[in-house]
């Protein structure tokens, strides 16, 4: 059943994802850019809706009284497709510094060219950087917020984390606040499969980091809160989930911090 679910919410999450970009282009393109943005927001809304009535996924997000007005720095988990959208309509004007290959992409690409996104080759050194980094503060002046992944790329549930260093430079350079997201979307709609699980999870916004500290203290700070609640995150996913599959990544995370017993009773 579970592999029937995820084959017609799959099927049906591209199908609404490229209809929708071509129905509503015409709209899209000739309106102002922040009215437009209610097309993709709109559409993560009707994404999650799916994954709810199809799958039988569903989530609530804690914290959002956390988020500043403002421009700021969202910095969240990243384990899954699901949490590159699904946070997009608690934000008001977010912009992401994305591929350069992204934006070559029909459609998407010209979708996150009216959006302003920011490409960038990961190669880049120099004139190259500087020029992104001016494009951002450029953005940033405008009250947008900022979604940087801080480990850079998907990792599964409950792997050792891997936080890349940008993310103080940002925090150093663009002098705004930091607000750390923990969540385990990753178990639902895992990385590398097409299968979906159903379940309920929480996304958790926590308090943001202000601006004025030094570089590396904030970093030392960032890792050390968005672990601490991502293991509490997990720990408690899997114990309100029991039919939920844990991945040997999560398996091993559990069990380090005493709580292999949620995984032994799955056996």
């Amino acid at each position: 059943m579970i592999r029937l679910r995820s084959i017609v919410f799959n099927t049906l999450f591209y199908a609404n994802l490229i209809l929708r970009m071509i129905i509503l282009a015409p709209y899209y393109f000739v309106v102002p850019r922040k009215r437009a943005y209610r097309i993709p927001k709109n559409w993560a809304k009707s994404s999650t809706w799916l994954m709810e009535k199809i799958v039988g996924t569903t989530f609530e997000i804690e914290g959002l009284e956390n988020i500043p007005d403002g421009g700021y720095i969202l910095s969240p988990k990243h384990q899954s497709f699901w949490d590159t959208f699904a946070l997009l309509p608690y934000l008001n004007d977010p912009v992401y510094i994305l591929k350069r290959e992204l934006m070559w992409i029909p459609l998407f690409g010209w979708y996150a060219a009216k959006q302003k996104m920011i490409p960038v080759n990961r190669g880049a050194r120099g004139k190259v950087m500087a020029g992104v980094m001016s494009q951002t503060k450029d953005e940033m002046r405008n009250g947008r917020q900022l979604i940087i992944y801080p480990e850079g790329t998907r990792r599964p549930p409950g792997a050792d984390p891997v936080y890349k260093y940008g993310i103080a430079r940002l925090y150093r350079d663009l002098d705004v606040p930091v607000v750390p997201v923990v969540m385990h979307p990753g178990l639902f709609w895992p990385r590398r499969t097409t299968l979906r699980f159903p379940g309920h999870f929480r996304v958790r916004i926590l308090p943001p980091i202000m601006p004025g500290m030094d570089p590396d203290a904030f970093f030392d700070k960032l890792l050390a809160d968005m672990e601490t609640a991502s293991d509490e995150l997990l720990i408690e996913t899997v114990r309100n989930n029991p039919d939920l599959p844990v991945p040997a990544s999560a398996e091993t995370r559990l069990k380090a911090l005493g709580a292999g017993d949620l995984v032994h009773k799955r056996r």
